[in-house]
């Protein structure tokens, strides 16, 4: 299937990272040329990047400053830009509940997810009002669906983006682009190089309530963002798509059958 992106220009955030590396390269893959935002792993990117003919901005987004000149020059070198992908974010490491977490924690965390993904949204959102077009696609996860013990300040982060934001986002983004559109697409167990191999009982446990017993990967998810980001799904705007194998809050399976 033709998706629509040839030629267009696509900035995805955090494409250093596992999800983002593999979103860019599906773009690529459709003809869209990338613009890769990385904040620490510069190598990285710039490998993905030159892998794929794109280019590599680094910047702080939770920096007002570096995320308006992150949109800019991503207009400028891409020569357009049709995409925004906000994908870049961060979970801690350790889990902890919320009667022992920092405010250090918290604020880091919030900030990292949904601080930086509403100046990213924000600068794009300019950009559309000079265009009149755009399509933006913000990244969540299912700890917003059903919440993540130890790790309420990531959940909560990309509630507020999947909900608050994205749903008020499509209803803004069409005052200045009548056919802009804003989407979500929300991961779940995905497996890739940095996350490590789940033998067959953590496999078991992590599938429960799931009705395809299988982790989703890289691929799965980029596919998703490319196709909600393209004109072939050009009349959805406020979904959001998750891409976790049929999970739900209950227990699909007997855990003692595997």
């Amino acid at each position: 299937m033709n998706l629509g992106l040839e030629g267009q220009g696509v900035l995805v955030t955090g494409a250093s990272g596992a999800i983002g590396g593999a979103t860019a390269r599906a773009f690529a893959m459709e003809g869209a040329i990338v613009a890769l935002q990385y904040h620490g792993n510069r190598d990285v990117a710039e490998r993905i990047a030159a892998e794929i003919g794109g280019v590599a901005l680094g910047a702080d987004l939770t920096d007002e400053d570096d995320c308006a000149m992150l949109i800019a020059d991503s207009r400028e070198r891409l020569g357009r830009l049709d995409v925004c992908v906000a994908n870049a974010g961060m979970r801690a490491k350790s889990a902890t509940p919320v009667h022992s977490m920092a405010l250090d924690r918290w604020r880091r965390v919030v900030d990292a997810n949904l601080t930086a993904t509403f100046l990213t949204c924000r600068e794009y959102l300019r950009h559309v009002e000079a265009t009149g077009t755009g399509s933006l696609v913000l990244v969540g996860s299912t700890a917003a669906l059903y919440g993540e013990a130890g790790h309420a300040d990531y959940a909560a982060a990309k509630a507020a983006m999947a909900h608050g934001l994205a749903l008020t986002l499509k209803n803004e983004i069409v005052r200045t682009a009548p056919a802009g559109r804003v989407n979500v697409v929300a991961p779940g167990w995905t497996s890739h190089p940095m996350s490590g191999t789940l033998d067959e009982a953590d496999l078991a446990r992590a599938t429960t309530t799931m009705s395809l017993r299988k982790v989703a990967t890289l691929e799965d998810v980029a596919a998703a963002i490319v196709w909600i980001a393209s004109p072939t799904a050009g009349h959805l705007s406020g979904q959001t798509l998750t891409v976790a194998g049929g999970m739900e809050g209950r227990l699909v399976h007997d855990l003692a059958r595997h």
